[in-house]
């Protein structure tokens, strides 16, 4: 059975974009206690990341590995490895124990519910919205909080969204206790992510006592307790869900991306006793080539490939880890669909330049799909995460944030210093259009999470 995950796409994403921005952004946030740090960083998507290697994958033999080899290359990557020596890509593949379980069926999460709740539309609601105030939650990240850095429309935080035939669940803070009592929720993934992490933080927050929560910062897994309730809602920062020399939160600014594609153990030894997890992976394999550096190599030697394929094989085996090791009964996977960016504003205004900067209303042109969206990408996710049949919800993001170019800091946000005066006069080039303000985008993901727990 298909995922909803491409359901509503069809002919109208067919045009291929050919161009992706010249400028992505990606940023780290460091959390001690009620502080969170953040690092930022501008670096470039490569024009067609996808097609860069394209014919490295066009061979006519696979050799297929297991992952999470008990064996193999003992040296953790970190920031200072490095490959001794680079050829092209072999042609190796994941083998996961659901590749050739074809009658697999995944859940529906539209016919389940009667309601595909991914379609629909932005409605303003400045009764409801926003859920919380950007200046009563302690655990902002300051690359989010755009009122606090500037933005005087509060627009972006008033939309809700409206499914065409049903109702998202309202969200229901001590009701979302109840459903975490005695357990952890995880989220593991990349910048977006966490900032969707630091949203249901947000959300929760307020009702618990300030003498009854803590916030265990630890680099790369950050910790909110809730102790009434015996519950935690994490983060695992893992951009790229196998073991990579981009796994230090700090010192993962490097030219040179390199990963163990067989391998999660690394991270799954963090990740596989929480009882709910939300996964994302996407923007980190916009960058270009990816160095492969498999468990059994020595002398640090590396293939190279195009980043949907690399791609592909990590989620290979996450998808292994899943299959193996997940018993729906018990534990909750939920895999969230690529976060869209918006840096091309002749995309949904013909003739116009610019980006996301002082955009203030969603995009009301139903089913549109800009370049910041890449359909090769869905697709092989949609591949991948039905082939796990039930073990995985997937929660559709893509749509409905495709409409919110208004949601984005732009220049209302700040790196370890706010910008300076001739920053904020260049937004064409300083302009976060990846990441989203909170209150905002991120916490109706959140609802949706909700809606299915």
């Amino acid at each position: 059975m298909a995922l909803p995950l491409t359901g509503s796409i069809s002919n109208k994403w067919s045009r291929k974009k050919r161009h992706f921005p010249l400028l992505a952004v990606f940023f780290l946030v460091l959390l001690a206690c009620s502080v969170i740090y953040i690092e930022f960083s501008i670096q470039q998507i490569h024009p067609s990341p996808d097609h860069v290697l394209h014919s490295q994958r066009q061979t006519s033999s696979f050799t297929y590995v297991k992952p999470n080899l008990p064996k193999g290359a003992s040296d953790v990557l970190d920031g200072s490895s490095s490959c001794n020596s680079t050829r092209n890509y072999s042609g190796k593949k994941i083998r996961w124990v659901g590749t050739d379980a074809e009658s697999n069926q995944r859940r529906s999460i539209s016919q389940e519910n009667s309601c595909d709740v991914f379609s629909g539309k932005w409605v303003f609601d400045n009764q409801s919205y926003p859920l919380y105030k950007e200046s009563d939650c302690p655990y902002m990240s300051d690359q989010l909080a755009c009122h606090k850095h500037g933005r005087s429309d509060l627009q972006y935080q008033h939309w809700r969204w409206q499914p065409h035939n049903c109702n998202l669940k309202r969200w229901d803070a001590t009701e979302m206790w109840e459903k975490l009592r005695g357990k952890r929720l995880m989220f593991v993934g990349d910048s977006l992510n966490r900032g969707q992490w630091i949203s249901m933080v947000c959300l929760l927050q307020s009702v618990i006592p300030a003498n009854k929560r803590s916030m265990t910062p630890n680099a790369q897994l950050t910790i909110f307790r809730a102790e009434e309730y015996n519950a935690t809602v994490e983060f695992l920062w893992a951009p790229l869900l196998v073991e990579s020399n981009s796994d230090d939160p700090v010192n993962h600014r490097l030219s040179e991306r390199i990963i163990r594609p067989d391998s999660v153990l690394k991270h799954s030894a963090q990740w596989e006793h929480a009882d709910i997890l939300v996964f994302n992976s996407y923007l980190w394999w916009r960058q270009g080539p990816v160095k492969l550096q498999w468990s059994g190599e020595e002398n640090g030697a590396c293939e190279e490939l195009d980043g949907l394929g690399a791609m592909e094989l990590a989620m290979g085996a996450w998808a292994d880890w899943v299959a193996s090791k997940v018993i729906p009964l018990k534990k909750h996977v939920f895999f969230v669909t690529m976060s869209p960016t918006h840096f091309w504003k002749g995309e949904w205004e013909a003739g116009s330049k610019g980006n996301c900067y002082k955009e203030t209303r969603p995009i009301d042109r139903e089913g549109h799909w800009g370049s910041g969206s890449d359909l090769a990408t869905m697709r092989m996710v949609d591949k991948m995460v039905s082939g796990l049949g039930s073990k995985v919800t997937v929660i559709n993001i893509t749509q409905l944030s495709e409409y919110r170019k208004d949601g984005h800091p732009s220049i209302y946000r700040k790196f370890w210093e706010t910008l300076s005066p001739q920053q904020l006069g260049n937004p064409a080039s300083y302009s976060d259009c990846i990441h989203w303000c909170l209150p905002g985008v991120p916490d109706v993901w959140n609802e949706l999470l909700f809606h299915f727990l």
